[in-house]
């Protein structure tokens, strides 16, 4: 069941009682392009390290003209780094959500912060349905095709599993073939397994079998209770999800992939995004969103509109 768009006028992260509930029954990230991890909420860092930033009226005329608000979009249901609730169980926090707050405040533009199921999110960027898209979007050649980004970490993909698993360092996907693979639904993770998975029968070996999931506690309850071998999501979510979470090991990054909003393809919003992380990186505010969430190591240095996507 996919969850019901809930659009909030709000200039901050915050979910009502009611959207809380409709978020039980279908979408979010889903240990995918969005952070995957696990932890309980007393684990979330709260530190406030955005409401500082003020209004720059020069990366702010970058603008469109007339520009007072924006539509993002956003998957809920991940774990930290990744969009999450508060312990009050309707305040969103996250990686995305920090660097999100703190481009508009940058901007001086009001969010309308609407819900939707991460695979649902690009699709409706061409429709205008939002203006932009904010749930960890890997930057990959086949999605800049008909989508605009603005990058602002670097993250990727990577695999992890049960401590007790034989598995180790996984460097080519012939290594998985026989296994049962668990992943994000409309994930960059699903089309690098799904474009792979004849490594194995060219090879006259068993297909690995690739179990998609809508939320990233069924990503983890798979592994953890036997039905799948291994998990292929972010490289920041699965560190988070080892720490944080009892038999669990990282095998190894796979992937980098540069992160970014998503916009419509053609849009005059990038010019502003890129200016206004590049202020976050220049201030300061931008070290202490990722020191915030232990991602530091995805740091970039500037940020770009639609680069090419990373090849290792």
């Amino acid at each position: 069941m996919r969850t019901p768009v809930r659009r909030l006028f709000l200039p901050f992260f915050a979910i009502t009682s009611a959207t809380l509930l409709l978020t039980a029954c279908g979408s979010g990230s889903g240990g995918a392009d969005a952070s995957g991890g696990a932890a309980a909420s007393d684990e979330v860092p709260t530190a406030d390290v955005v409401s500082a930033e003020k209004k720059d009226d020069a990366v702010a005329g970058l603008l469109p003209a007339g520009t007072r608000s924006l539509t993002v979009a956003v998957s809920v249901g991940g774990t930290p780094p990744g969009t999450t609730y508060l312990s009050d169980g309707r305040t969103l926090t996250g990686q995305d959500v920090d660097v999100t707050k703190a481009v508009a405040n940058v901007l001086g533009v009001r969010l309308k912060v609407e819900q939707a199921s991460f695979e649902a999110i690009l699709p409706a960027l061409d429709s205008g349905k939002y203006d932009v898209g904010a749930s960890n979007f890997g930057v990959t050649d086949e999605r800049r095709r008909t989508i605009d980004f603005v990058t602002y970490i670097n993250d990727g993909q990577g695999f992890a599993t049960r401590e007790d698993s034989r598995l180790a360092e996984i460097t080519d996907l012939n290594q998985l073939c026989g296994l049962n693979v668990a992943t994000g639904a409309g994930t960059t993770f699903e089309a690098t397994l799904e474009a792979g998975r004849h490594v194995c029968t060219d090879a006259g070996e068993k297909a690995y079998e690739v179990q998609t999931y809508a939320e990233s506690g069924a990503v983890w309850s798979s592994l953890q209770q036997g039905r799948s071998d291994v998990v292929m999501s972010t490289i920041n979510g699965l560190r988070y999800a080892v720490a944080h979470q009892p038999g669990l090991k990282f095998l190894n990054e796979f992937h980098r992939l540069d992160v970014g909003f998503a916009f419509k393809k053609g849009t005059r919003l990038a010019p502003a995004f890129r200016a206004a992380v590049n202020k976050l990186i220049a201030d300061g505010t931008y070290d202490r969103i990722l020191k915030k969430w232990g991602t530091s190591g995805s740091a970039l240095t500037t940020s770009r509109i639609s680069p090419p996507e990373l090849r290792d």
